[in-house]
């Protein structure tokens, strides 16, 4: 590792989270690369929106707002063109934000580790630029699996930084539960975060799992490609007589991620908490008997999943969709010893309580897009007021 640079601040992940902290350090007037620095595992601008499949429509997912300061470019996700994929309109916008306030984001950077470095901390990363895109998604860096410096043979460098902002979201932490025969499975288990294109699944039996709006997005983009289809929830769905999430449901949710954080405790699912909103496209769903979820199966054999007891019974299954949600990419933070006996990071206001120099940007109640917003604003605050 070549010697460390030095700087004020260090944010992990150019989401939104992270480009919201970025905007207001800049407006504290905080130069990109003299002052912070920006590194982000991504191969272009976009946060985990860039991975995801390309049918997936703004209109069709959770809605998106606009980063603090978009409007000064003319740009609003609400007047965004929703005839082009997701993934391209906020890979656009995100990119001209950052080219805009000149954030200097580092890409394609790996953050291995964070650790103590006498009071500062000691960021070390991986360059990823110096191989071809494409090679590094078949070697997993941007999917589920990663890679040792040694098997990677990427120059490693390190940052030396007074205040580090975690921004890296949920993207590179899928959760899969563990059900009684998944290593017999003979067909393919896929995540979400591997969904690419319904028509994988063309002349297939296909089974989703999952009661969010990941799985009832996949339920109606396979239906007409699919052979056979089923959909399985861990938990009854709440359907809400109503086209969006209202106020009150989303404040509940946020208020029950923000006791978790504060608690140090495991982040609770936010679909469990709000309910899933009849838009008239799920609304027609169910209607045609498409959207109705089945209890969760017991077991799976090599080209089935099985429902024992009085309700038992079975369906066929090529390929397993497990639309289980993320859980925060921590893992790079290891060696602080953030993580509570409870499962969780106990954090309030953005800023760690166990660290004061760790903030963490899109944690529990900042995940949304507008709670990001608000988090840069304050963890920019907190981070001046101790500079």
């Amino acid at each position: 590792m070549s010697d460390p640079e030095r700087v004020k601040v260090v944010v992990i992940g150019a989401g939104q989270a992270g480009l919201s902290v970025a905007y207001y350090l800049r407006r504290f007037e905080l130069v990109a690369d003299e002052d912070f620095v920006m590194l982000d595992r991504a191969p272009g601008p976009g946060g985990a929106w860039q991975h995801r499949w390309s049918s997936l429509r703004l209109g069709t997912a959770h809605r998106v707002n606009d980063l603090p300061g978009m409007a000064e470019l003319g740009l609003s996700f609400d007047t965004a063109d929703r005839t082009l994929p997701a993934k391209e309109v906020v890979a656009d916008y995100y990119g001209r934000f950052e080219q805009h306030f000149d954030l200097r984001v580092r890409r394609p950077m790996n953050v291995r580790s964070v650790v103590n470095d006498g009071a500062d901390l000691l960021v070390s990363y991986e360059d990823l630029s110096p191989q071809p895109i494409e090679e590094l998604r078949t070697r997993g860096f941007f999917g589920r699996r990663r890679r040792t410096y040694e098997e990677a043979g990427t120059p490693r460098h390190g940052i030396v930084t007074q205040f580090l902002v975690n921004a890296t979201g949920t993207w590179g932490a899928p959760f899969v539960p563990y059900y009684p025969g998944m290593s017999d499975f003979t067909g393919r288990h896929v995540h979400t975060s591997d969904f690419v294109d319904a028509e994988d699944f063309r002349d297939r039996h296909v089974v989703v799992v999952g009661g969010g709006t990941s799985a009832i997005g996949f339920m109606l983009e396979l239906e007409e490609v699919a052979a056979g289809l089923t959909w399985v929830s861990r938990r009854p769905i709440d359907w809400l007589d109503r086209q969006e999430l209202d106020l009150e449901g989303a404040s509940a949710a946020v208020a029950r991620q923000d006791e978790a954080a504060r608690s140090g405790r495991a982040l609770p699912s936010v679909v469990s908490g709000t309910g899933v909103p009849k838009s008239r496209r799920i609304a027609a769903g169910i209607d045609r008997g498409l959207l109705v979820a089945r209890p969760m199966f017991h077991r799976i054999e090599p080209d089935r999943v099985v429902w024992d007891g009085a309700a038992g019974g079975m369906a066929r299954a090529d390929a397993i969709i497990w639309a289980t949600g993320f859980r925060p990419e921590l893992r790079h933070l290891a060696a602080l010893r953030l993580r509570e006996k409870a499962g969780g990071v106990t954090v309030g206001q953005g800023a760690s309580w166990n660290d004061p120099r760790i903030f963490l940007a899109g944690y529990g109640p900042q995940a949304s897009t507008i709670g990001a917003n608000r988090a840069g604003r304050m963890i920019a605050r907190q981070i001046m007021a101790m500079l």
